[in-house]
């Protein structure tokens, strides 16, 4: 089965030049790496990273906070043409952002504000391998310290990289790691 990894970032319509690039890589690594791309099914970080992964042929999954295709196209304005799958939720942006992670292996976070802070905070409580995006701005600046300051150990492995190829590859690695040692402890 293929590993979903989820992209967690902020949802503007614009984003900066150089973010939006950096988007694009990110999308084209996890397809070329034969990873489905997870995502909030919207516009900004989500909607870049899956343009570059559709350019590579990759599956994109969004999940949207809406209740059917009328919402999340009418209310929330969101896009449906960069998606191969949307799971409409009916959960609201907090509901949604739970499902989001959960359906998730790995998580990476580029840039964002609250919604995304809530994202890593739900992986980071759930133990996941997370990825950031260093140089993306956002709260990807700020997530050393309040891990820091939240002194929890949750079994997160957390991997910062400022290359898109390079931390897609590095939370491949680390996720199989992790598995590994799970899986030696388990019994059959």
């Amino acid at each position: 089965m293929k590993l979903k990894i989820g992209v967690m970032g902020r949802s503007l319509e614009k984003l900066d030049p150089k973010l939006q690039a950096l988007c694009y890589e990110v999308g084209k690594q996890i397809a070329l790496h034969n990873c489905i791309l997870v995502n909030g099914a919207c516009f900004g970080v989500p909607y870049e990273c899956s343009k570059g992964a559709k350019d590579a042929d990759g599956f994109v999954v969004g999940i949207s906070p809406a209740m059917n295709v009328q919402e999340h196209t009418m209310r929330y304005k969101f896009p449906t043409d960069m998606f191969d799958l949307i799971v409409y939720s009916g959960y609201g942006f907090k509901g949604r952002n739970v499902l989001n992670v959960s359906t998730a292996d790995i998580v990476l976070v580029i840039g964002g504000a609250s919604g995304t802070l809530n994202e890593f905070s739900i992986a980071y409580d759930d133990g996941k391998v997370i990825g950031v995006l260093l140089g993306s701005g956002g709260i990807t600046d700020h997530l050393k310290h309040i891990i820091e300051v939240c002194n929890k150990n949750t079994g997160a492995k957390i991997v910062y990289d400022r290359d898109p190829h390079k931390l897609v590859s590095r939370v491949l690695e680390v996720y199989k790691t992790h598995q590994e040692k799970y899986s030696d402890t388990c019994p059959p």
